[in-house]
C-alpha cells in the first residue's frame, strides 16, 4: 500500500474492523509497529473475539480506497483484579465483576496523521468503556521514547501512573514503559498520602466540633492531673500509665504527620477534640506547652503545624 500525501480535506468516517479488514490490518501493524503480532491475534480482531476494535476509513478517496483502513485501535476487556493495575483503582473489591478496557495496538497512517484520527479512535474506546457499567478505566502502556503518543495521552487527560523499566524487548535492546490510566463511571486513583493528611485536617476541623462539644460538658478536669509520660513523649491521665505500658491504649488517639513518615503524637481523646476546634489563646497555649512549642495562632494554624516536621 503505498502511502500519498492527501490531496484534498479528507472525508474521516469510523467503523468496526470486519473480516475484510484482514489483509491491511496486518500490514498496517507490520508498518507502524517494531513487534511483530501473530497471526491469531490479527483473526481475533477482525471476527471480534475478545476484541474489539474501531477502523478509521477516508471516504474522499477514489474507488476502493475509500472504504481501505487509515487507522485503527483495538482493545479488550479484562478483570480489574487480575490486572496490573488493581492497586491504582478505588472500587468496591467485593465486586467480582469490576472490568478495564486495556488498549492494544492504535495506529494511523503517515498520509493521514495530525487529522484528530488517533484521539477520535481514543474516544470511540472512551464512549464504549463509558457505557460498561461494570468498567472503571481504560489504560494502556506507551514507549518511553513515543513522545508523540505520550503528549497525546496526557492531552486527553490520562494519567502517567507508572513507569516500567525493561517493559519492552525489541531487536536486543530493553526500552522503559509508561502506564496511563483514564477514569471511567465516577473511578479513581486511590488517595495520596498528601490526600489523606487534607482530608484528616478537614474531618478535624468541620467533624469534631459538634462530638467535642458535648466532650467538654462533662469535662471539668484540670491541667494538673495530666502528668506527663517521659517514654512516649505525651500527656496522659494518671489511670492511663498503667495501661500505656501494658499496651492497652484504647483511650488513645493519634495526630501527626505519619504519612509522612514523621512519628505519630499521642494524646488524650477528649481534651485534643476540644482543642482541635477552640480559639481560645488559653487553649492553644496548652498544645503550645503539650509539643513544647511557643505557637499562640489559631487552632488550624496549630494543626498544620502538627502535619509537619517540628
Amino acid at each position: 500500500m503505498v502511502n500519498l500525501k492527501v490531496p484534498c480535506r479528507p472525508n474521516i468516517a469510523y467503523r468496526p474492523i470486519r473480516p475484510t479488514d484482514l489483509v491491511v490490518l496486518e500490514k498496517l501493524h507490520s508498518e507502524l509497529f517494531p513487534i511483530r503480532y501473530e497471526s491469531e491475534f490479527f483473526h481475533n480482531v477482525v471476527n471480534g473475539r475478545e476484541i474489539v476494535s474501531w477502523g478509521a476509513v477516508d471516504r474522499s478517496r477514489p474507488n476502493a480506497q475509500s472504504d481501505e483502513l487509515i487507522g485503527f485501535i483495538t482493545a479488550r476487556i479484562v478483570s480489574a483484579k487480575e490486572s496490573e493495575i488493581e492497586d491504582l483503582l478505588s472500587f468496591d473489591s467485593s465486586k467480582t465483576d469490576q472490568t478495564l478496557v486495556y488498549i492494544l495496538t492504535l495506529g494511523v497512517v503517515e498520509s493521514h496523521r495530525n487529522l484528530g484520527i488517533a484521539s477520535a479512535l481514543i474516544h470511540e474506546v472512551i464512549k464504549y468503556a463509558s457505557n460498561l457499567s461494570t468498567c472503571r478505566a481504560v489504560y494502556l502502556h506507551v514507549i518511553s521514547y513515543n513522545n508523540s503518543a505520550i503528549l497525546l495521552y496526557k492531552k486527553m487527560s490520562f494519567q502517567c501512573v507508572r513507569r516500567l523499566y525493561n517493559f519492552y524487548f525489541i531487536n536486543g535492546q530493553h526500552y522503559d514503559s509508561y502506564l496511563f490510566v483514564y477514569y471511567v463511571n465516577g473511578s479513581r486513583s486511590p488517595c495520596s498520602p498528601l490526600e489523606l493528611v487534607a482530608l484528616f485536617v478537614t474531618f478535624a476541623k468541620s467533624g469534631f466540633k459538634s462530638v467535642a462539644a458535648k466532650l467538654w460538658k462533662n469535662e471539668e478536669r484540670k491541667i494538673s492531673k495530666w502528668p506527663k509520660c517521659k517514654e512516649s513523649g505525651c500527656l496522659l491521665p494518671t489511670v492511663q500509665n498503667k495501661r500505656m505500658s501494658t499496651g492497652e491504649v484504647s483511650s488513645i488517639g493519634y495526630i501527626g504527620g505519619g504519612w509522612h513518615g514523621h512519628h505519630l503524637f499521642v494524646v488524650y481523646n477528649e481534651r485534643v477534640l476540644y482543642l482541635l476546634n477552640t480559639e481560645s489563646k488559653e487553649d492553644i497555649c496548652f498544645l503550645s506547652r503539650l509539643y513544647g512549642s511557643d505557637r499562640t495562632g489559631s487552632s488550624e494554624a496549630f494543626v498544620k503545624y502538627l502535619m509537619h516536621d517540628r
